[in-house]
């Protein structure tokens, strides 16, 4: 993900690159406690929250909390997962091959008995190393893993084709059909053109067979190819740089990432004219969908998986207030407040489209944020706020934005400080940690 990479950098004593930090991602790296909704029907709930922004006084967010449906384990479906491992000699470094293994282990262990692995590698020819198997053989599974070397020049496409051909042999049907494609993203594709590559992994979904995509290793990780075909995958892209984050990714979050409780999940927010003036939604910039997408059934989007969280947050200008990014407009004509909301005092209006995993036609839910989702002082706001709206924050002072030119790392640090909650596994301190880290890089 986008964190892991800034992690990695800022690590190293460097500020990355502006472009390479990608801020819903920063975000959503991080396990929130929002309530989630009781049945499975109901897909997922949205959580809503307005409060002060804290980089600038004239304005207010929109914090935006969705939490998956949580299946119970007795009621996850049985997974077929390949493996396509990329094992060219690009691999044979310590942060790659070694711990893409150590990563697969993991996995392994994490899966029911009655599960299907099979790998396919890459690299020269493509190579069947285990036919479907199932878990209950851990043994034959992660001697197969063990044995893996690197060697070779990449040929993705050969392995890509292999690896479809298996998750189709051992398809279960109503179940989770998925290939974890993992590469240090030197990623040559044979004959394919990305365009190409793009298109093939978009027809094998409709099939119902999903591809998620592994980076591992810093250099020719490509990450926009990789993002590309997680998205039209309805998989995950993650980047593994340490056996902590495999151990996220794949076990911890493991539900979330294998059992999709969702799929094309748009959210859209409609703000009221008479109160908000103007709106930005921060971050999300290759995930924008255009207006008419919206309830377009045939358009493909994210997918939210058992127990996932996902969060977005809106910069909004009230009505009247000072300071606004842009002159207003001479004519409105679209925009005439209708009486509906304004009577009602609405700040906004969220509408969440999503289809059940086996179904082809979305269901909508909606949701009014009022002043009933207000907080008077960001300090009043839930904790999981104040720490997603810190994350914000920074990564916009990563990505040297405007917005928060003038709100020291300083107040960052405390705002997630106050936000860091219980923190189980450490991700909230290792967070401030790299804060602390950019203040001596970051011009303040």
């Amino acid at each position: 993900s986008g964190y892991s990479a800034v992690r990695r950098m800022l690590s190293f004593g460097a500020l990355p690159e502006p472009d390479a930090v990608r801020i819903e991602e920063m975000v959503n790296y991080f396990p929130y406690a929002y309530p989630g909704p009781e049945k499975a029907e109901e897909a997922f709930k949205a959580n809503v929250t307005v409060t002060h922004s804290p980089w600038n006084q004239n304005t207010k967010l929109l914090h935006i909390g969705i939490k998956g449906y949580d299946l119970p384990p007795t009621e996850q479906k049985p997974a077929n997962l390949v493996f396509l491992l990329d094992v060219s000699g690009s691999m044979d470094e310590p942060d790659k091959l070694p711990l893409l293994k150590s990563s697969f282990r993991l996995l392994v262990n994490k899966l029911k008995p009655t599960d299907t692995v099979s790998i396919v590698t890459y690299a020269g020819n493509a190579g069947i190393v285990l036919e479907p198997t199932k878990v209950s053989e851990s043994a034959k599974i992660l001697n197969a893993i063990d044995t893996l070397q690197p060697g070779g020049s990449t040929a993705g496409e050969a392995g890509i084709n292999a690896a479809y051909a298996l998750a189709q042999k051992a398809f279960v049907k109503d179940g989770v059909n998925r290939i974890m494609l993992a590469t240090d993203g030197d990623f040559n594709v044979g004959a394919a053109s990305d365009e190409d590559l793009k298109k093939l992994v978009e027809d094998k979904r409709k099939s119902g067979v999903f591809l998620s995509v592994l980076g591992f290793g810093q250099g020719n990780y490509q990450d926009n190819l990789m993002q590309t075909l997680a998205q039209n995958g309805n998989g995950i892209a993650a980047y593994i740089d340490t056996l902590s984050e495999a151990e996220k990714v794949l076990v911890q979050e493991a539900t979330a990432s294998l059992f999709t409780i969702a799929k094309d999940v748009k959210i859209q927010v409609e703000f009221n004219p008479a109160r908000v003036s103007e709106y930005r939604l921060i971050g999300y910039e290759t995930r924008a969908l255009a207006n008419e997408d919206f309830i377009n059934d045939r358009v493909d989007a994210g997918d939210i998986g058992s127990g996932h969280t996902v969060t977005a947050i809106y910069e909004m200008t009230p009505k009247g207030a000072p300071g606004q990014a842009n002159d207003p407009l001479r004519y409105q004509t679209n925009n005439e407040p209708d009486t509906y909301t304004t009577s009602t005092g609405e700040y906004a209006f969220v509408k969440m489209r999503y289809k059940l995993p086996n179904e082809n036609t979305s269901h909508l839910v909606t949701q009014p944020v009022t002043d009933t989702n207000s907080v008077a002082d960001i300090a009043q706001a839930p904790e999981d706020v104040r720490f997603g709206i810190a994350v914000a924050a920074f990564g916009q002072k990563l990505r040297d934005e405007d917005a928060t030119a003038n709100y020291p790392v300083a107040e960052i640090e405390k705002l997630a400080d106050s936000g860091k909650g219980t923190d189980a596994f450490g991700y909230r301190a290792e967070f401030l940690k790299l804060v602390r880290l950019a203040k001596g890089l970051l011009p303040n």
